[in-house]
Parts: structure tokens; C-alpha cells; sequence
């Protein structure tokens, strides 16, 4: 009933926004408002073609309901990992639900800002355009503050999404036109605009409201960066009990998630499982150099460290930026686990990895699937030119 009587209220006001109303400048809005309540009340009269319910929108609400799991553990490690730093100080640490609402406090103001600076920068592209409002940055704003540090500035987070929205996505044309994943350029931005604010010990531990603003916490890549043997069991890494960006740190949420993309058929299992095959297989070739601690590390640990399970489920399976070609998603997948690991080990100053990894492999996701398709083309004209020589004898 409440459903019905919003729909017959946004009926009624309708002309008011539409072609000759007085707030017609307002359309693009006001239908991307109503398209977000409601499924666009347009179907298929004539053609051959066989829509189903499953319209952007439908799309975007499943990746926002797969990154769930992730966020919500992500704000109870952020009251965590404080409250393990305050007990190493001599203080008292906080409670389980006490640890998910000062996660959740920490967290909201990230998410507002986020969506407020990107929703009003789409929102305004839109009406200048004059073309429809999408869905797209519904995904882009609730990933942001996920791969972040939990102590990033806002005005820092504001400043990145106004570029990653403005130069990765509106200057292409918007939602489906970008080439790069808006929110890895979003984390790109700051990476190389505060690099103090995004690495580091003292970047991965919120503080307190008591003001205990001198919490550290080493993240297991960051140890190993320094020569070190991470001091987190594979076990602690795997539930993500251990520094990191906001809700990139527990593999057992991402697996959730994973699983409700793949059901669902949102993200291709191709590309997820090559970005693994890829990480593993020079994982592997490093053990067998093993000239370092890094070297050394077993593969799979490349899995569970830092954002490479986040990436791979989430990031890397963008239907926009990645390949589209079933061998284009192995040979992207691959590469990007590959890349990922070999900058891990091999440059000290870029401990991730994943990020620049999948950056990269945006670049090249369109020239992959031209040679593959290119590839499929040469190859039937010879079956083709084949079959007519045999027809003629």
C-alpha cells in the first residue's frame, strides 16, 4: 500500500517536472528519482528482441547487496583493530557491538560524502546534457570508502571523487562509456595526491573519541615491504582481523559476495577465477626464485593479503572496463594477478598492487578482445575459403 500511494504521488507531480511544466529543467532529475523507485514503465511492442527484468538498475542493487557482507564486517574490524591498538596502550577495549557501531559511526560520514559529491556531480552532467540519470555510481559510491583508509580527510574522499567521476567517467560520456574502474581512480587520486594519508602504520587505525590519536597498526604487506615476516596466522587473514582499507581486509565476506555475483550472473566466473591463476602462477615462480622474505612468502597468502580477494571478485569483473570476449577475460584476469603480484614483490613502493594492476588492465581490455575477435574473424575465413575449395572440387 505505501508502494502504491508513492507511485499514484509521483504520477501526480509528473507533469510538473515533464515537457512544459514549470520545473521541465528539473526532467532529468526527477526520472532519475523515479527510476530508481520504480522499473521504467517501457516494454517491447514490437521486434525480436527479448527483454527481461533485469535493467541497470536491478543490476547495480545486486553489487551493492554482494558488497554488504564486506561492509559490514568492515566497520566492526575498524572498532577492532582500535580497540586491540587502545588495549596495547593500557586502555580498555570496546565490546563486539560496541566495535560495529563505532565502525558504522567512522564509516557513515564516508559513504555521505562520497554519494553526495558524486550523485551531485552526475545529477548536474545529467541536466546539461539533458540526457537520463543512471545507476552507474550507485556501485562506485558504496566502494570508495570500502578501499580506503578508515582515516582518510573527507574533504581528501570528496576531492577524489569529483575527480574520478569528472575525468574517469563524465568526460567519456558517463555510465558505460568510461574505461577506467571510477572508483581505482578515485583511490589512484589520493595514492599520489597524500601518499602519507594512504600508507603507512598510522593510516590503517582509527582513533578514538577519547582522543587516542596515535594508533598504529602494520598491515601484513606492509611488514613484508620492511623485510619482515607477517605477524598475522593465515587464519586471522582469511576473517580479516587485521589492518587494512575499510572492508577489503576479511576473505570469508568476499567469498560471500563472490558467490552472490556469480548466482546471480552479474560477474563472470572467467575473469574471477583467472586473476587467482594468474596471482598463483607467479606466486609459484617467485617461491621457486625464493631470493627474499617476499619470494619466499607461500603463493597463496598473495590471496588473503591486502585488496588482491577484493579486487578479483569485485573490481576486475567490472562488465564495463574488462574484456568482453570469454578468452579476453582469461587473458585479462591472468594478467591482472600476475601484474599484481610481480609489483607486490618486486617494488617496495607500491605494496598493493592490485589497484595499478587492474588500472593497467583497464588500458588494455579493448585491445585484448580486438585481437581475439580479430583472431576468430581470420581464422573462419580460412574455414570458410577452405569448405569452398573442397566444394568446387
Amino acid at each position: 500500500m505505501q508502494m502504491k500511494g508513492l507511485r499514484e504521488f509521483i504520477d501526480k507531480i509528473k507533469p510538473t517536472f515533464s515537457e512544459g511544466g514549470k520545473l521541465s529543467w528539473l526532467s532529468q532529475t526527477f526520472g532519475g528519482f523515479e527510476t530508481f523507485a520504480f522499473t521504467p514503465n517501457k516494454v517491447t511492442k514490437r521486434g525480436s528482441h527479448v527483454r527481461d527484468a533485469v535493467d541497470l538498475k536491478r543490476a547495480m542493487i545486486t553489487v551493492v547487496i554482494a558488497l554488504v557482507p564486506a561492509m559490514l564486517f568492515g566497520m566492526w574490524n575498524i572498532g577492532y583493530q582500535t580497540s586491540e591498538a587502545r588495549i596495547a596502550m593500557g586502555l580498555e577495549g570496546f565490546g563486539w557491538w560496541y566495535c560495529l557501531w563505532f565502525g558504522f559511526v567512522r564509516m557513515l560520514p564516508m559513504i555521505v560524502v562520497s554519494y553526495v559529491v558524486g550523485l551531485g556531480i552526475e545529477f548536474t552532467y545529467a541536466q546539461i546534457r539533458g540526457h537520463e540519470v543512471y545507476e552507474g555510481y550507485l556501485v562506485s559510491g558504496f566502494i570508495i570508502p570500502m578501499i580506503v583508509p578508515v582515516t582518510t580527510p573527507l574533504w581528501q574522499l570528496a576531492l577524489a571523487v569529483a575527480f574520478a567521476v569528472i575525468f574517469a567517467k563524465e568526460v567519456f560520456g558517463g555510465t558505460g562509456m568510461n574505461f577506467l574502474n571510477p572508483a581505482l581512480v578515485a583511490r589512484a587520486f589520493l595514492f599520489f595526491s597524500y601518499p602519507t594519508h594512504m600508507s603507512g602504520d598510522k593510516v590503517w587505525v582509527a582513533a578514538d573519541m577519547w582522543g587516542s590519536d596515535a594508533l598504529t597498526g602494520a598491515t601484513p604487506m606492509g611488514e613484508l615491504a620492511t623485510g619482515l615476516h607477517p605477524q598475522a596466522s593465515a587464519l586471522d587473514m582469511i576473517i580479516g582481523t587485521i589492518p587494512g582499507s575499510t572492508c577489503e581486509t576479511s576473505v570469508i565476506a568476499i567469498a560471500l559476495g563472490a558467490i552472490i555475483l556469480l548466482v546471480s550472473g552479474i560477474a563472470s566466473w572467467r575473469t574471477m577465477l583467472a586473476v587467482f591463476v594468474g596471482g598463483g602462477a607467479m606466486g609459484l615462480l617467485f617461491n621457486a626464485i625464493g631470493a627474499n622474505e617476499y619470494m619466499q612468502l607461500p603463493f597463496y597468502y598473495h590471496f588473503i593479503m591486502g585488496g588482491f580477494a577484493f579486487g578479483a571478485v569485485f573490481m576486475a569483473t567490472d562488465p564495463v572496463t574488462s574484456a568482453q570476449t570469454n578468452c579476453g577475460k582469461w587473458i585479462y584476469g591472468i594478467l591482472i594477478g600476475a601484474f599484481a603480484v610481480l609489483l607486490r614483490v618486486l617494488n617496495p613502493a607500491y605494496p598493493e598492487g592490485m589497484m595499478l594492476s587492474i588500472l593497467l588492465m583497464n588500458c588494455f581490455a579493448p585491445l585484448i578482445d580486438h585481437c581475439i575477435i580479430q583472431s576468430n574473424v581470420k581464422r573462419r575465413q580460412r574455414r570458410a575459403l577452405a569448405e569452398g575449395k573442397e566444394v568446387k572440387a
